[in-house]
């Protein structure tokens, strides 16, 4: 396997990535968005690493706070000891930092520095893994301190480099996260016998795989998005199509393939989505076949509904509801548009919605906020 380009840093996974790269390193600062009350440009659990020469990766807002951010790590790096600070930034504020820049939201943010606490997280990520971090940002209780953490992996809970919260803690925490969806970012105010607790919750989950079948020219624009939008790519061509790692340098992983066997490529099937997109007709009708055997929940299949409809039926398999529900074809979003960067805007833009489970329609007939609010009972 190989590695790509580094992922853009206004990604997750590019973050992802600048943590591992600085873990352990002097003067490195973790800013993370831990509430936001009204609007905010970013959720719950977006982040920005700062290095000591202020340079950032990542963001927790749209720009108007970075400079901040950055002037707070700098004192945070220097005494060790992590800092909640809260950004009011509506049009009324006069108290705290009254920015006044319109943004109709008071946003939390959690500054602390790069330690060894974030390595089981960034450990499980990068094995494909999810994972829950406690983190306290608040608390009466003289036993709990900001910043205090334990982190929930596979293999049991661990607080490497920091004090671990109060069993009792994780224990409600952990209780009141059950039933939830796998990525969560919220505020828990648990109780103890000496106070209350306020606890950021975060429960990550791996970078999403976005695996392409296909290698005309038309696959170009769908990794290079997919990149950008924040995907591990991978890359197959049916046997003896050009696979060399130079003609697709936004993949992780470029590969020559029977159609039968392009399965073999998933190896997170919960977090990859694929699209069939080889331009033949018994390639892409095998290709279906093997990664519906899969548990990846998605298959996209370029081409139109004749197209597919011949190739459903001449499958060795009846489609069953499940099958159906995982399958889009035609593949994207209805963007117009038929040069290769459109169509990789409409697919790409597809994904993108169904990994996050909405359904891609315009933000101007959305009734509500954009984002969903984490709510954790």
């Amino acid at each position: 396997m190989r590695s790509p380009d580094r992922p853009p840093g206004t990604t997750a996974s590019g973050v992802r990535e600048s943590m591992r790269d600085r873990l352990g390193d002097e003067g490195v600062a973790v800013a993370t968005v831990v509430a936001v009350e009204g609007s905010g440009y970013r959720r719950p659990g977006a982040r920005m690493v700062v290095d000591p020469e202020g340079t950032h990766r990542g963001s927790v807002t749209a720009g108007c706070l970075e400079e901040s951010v950055r002037d707070i790590a700098a004192r945070v790096v220097t005494d060790g000891d992590p800092r909640l600070e809260r950004f009011d930034l509506r049009d009324d504020a006069v108290e705290g930092w009254g920015l006044g820049l319109g943004c109709n939201g008071v946003i939390d943010v959690l500054v602390e520095p790069l330690d060894a606490s974030f390595g089981p997280a960034l450990a499980e990520l990068e094995a494909t893994r999810p994972v829950t971090v406690l983190t306290a940002v608040g608390s009466t209780d003289p036993a709990v301190d900001a910043g205090d953490r334990t982190t929930l992996t596979g293999a049991g809970r661990v607080s490497p480099g920091r004090d671990p919260l109060p069993e009792a803690v994780a224990d409600a925490a952990e209780r009141r996260l059950d039933g939830t969806d796998a990525d969560v970012a919220a505020r828990l105010s648990v109780g103890t016998d000496a106070g209350e607790v306020d606890v950021f919750a975060n429960r990550l989950v791996p970078t999403p795989t976005l695996l392409v079948f296909g290698g005309q020219a038309d696959a170009d624009p769908v990794a290079s998005l997919a990149l950008r939008a924040g995907f591990r790519v991978r890359v197959a061509t049916a046997r003896g199509g050009r696979a060399d790692d130079g003609r697709f340098p936004d993949a992780v992983d470029v590969r020559s393939t029977h159609p039968a066997e392009v399965a073999d490529a998933v190896d997170a099937p919960a977090y990859t989505y694929a699209v069939v997109m080889s331009h033949n007709f018994v390639d892409d009708r095998l290709a279906v076949a093997a990664l519906l055997d899969t548990d990846v929940p998605y298959v996209g299949v370029m081409g139109p509904r004749e197209r597919f409809r011949d190739l459903r039926e001449s499958m060795d398999r009846t489609l069953d509801a499940a099958d159906r529900d995982r399958i889009a074809a035609p593949c994207g979003l209805d963007l117009g548009g038929d040069d290769p960067a459109a169509i990789g805007f409409s697919v790409v833009s597809e994904v993108v919605a169904v990994h996050n489970g909405r359904a891609g329609g315009r933000l101007t007939d959305l009734e509500g906020p954009i984002h969903d609010r984490s709510e954790v009972p």
